[in-house]
């Protein structure tokens, strides 16, 4: 599959809009039923890498105030910068998840709403990234789109790239990477239509 131009302009994207975009993510936190869940299975107080964590509101903050030390991660300087800005006690990280390398493993990771903006080959390779940051027994929990293909929105007059692989390919990366499957909704009705993956790093 080639590389659409627009997976490579969201970085940018975000960077250009990032204001905006956070005042609006504030009014909607329609996914909280699953940010509860991923925190009800968290033992307290532990480590959580949000990957693609925006500018730390809804989810990081949510967690924060839950109690869990936050390590966000996010390609866009403005929506590091606004973290920062929120929580400066946590830790927040200008990289790109594709290349992340932390040293480091956490009890949770969430790639919500951020992983699917890849292209389909960088998804497949996030599993690694995935593995090599899990505790044993560590929740991972995305969302992703319902089928193999590449779909286009818009945010202020610009594209927003997403993509999205088979499910049953996501299950078999899961299985390769150590990963057992907890919940798996598609276009969950009650969190804004999103498709969740939520799954633990086996214990061995």
């Amino acid at each position: 599959m080639p590389h659409h131009p627009s997976a490579s302009q969201i970085i940018g994207l975000y960077d250009r809009h990032a204001r905006q975009w956070d005042r609006l993510r504030h009014q909607h936190f329609t996914d909280r039923k699953w940010i509860e869940r991923f925190r009800s299975l968290l033992p307290p107080s532990s480590s959580v890498l949000d990957l693609g964590c925006g500018a730390g509101q809804p989810v990081a903050g949510f967690l924060i105030e839950a109690g869990h030390a936050l390590t966000g991660v996010d390609s866009s300087q403005q929506m590091i910068a606004l973290c920062r800005e929120r929580f400066a006690e946590h830790t927040w990280v200008h990289a790109d998840m594709r290349t992340l390398e932390l040293n480091r493993r956490f009890a949770g990771i969430l790639a919500w709403n951020s992983f699917f903006h890849l292209h389909p080959d960088d998804q497949r390779g996030m599993f690694a990234t995935f593995q090599r940051h899990a505790e044993p027994g560590a929740l991972l929990m995305f969302t992703s789109g319902t089928g193999l293909g590449e779909a286009l929105g818009e945010f202020e007059g610009e594209t927003l790239y997403h993509a999205s692989l088979d499910p049953q390919e996501y299950v078999n990366l899961l299985q390769q990477h150590g990963f057992e499957m907890l919940e798996h909704v598609v276009e969950d009705p009650q969190s804004g239509g999103l498709t969740v993956w939520l799954c633990r790093a086996l214990l061995s």
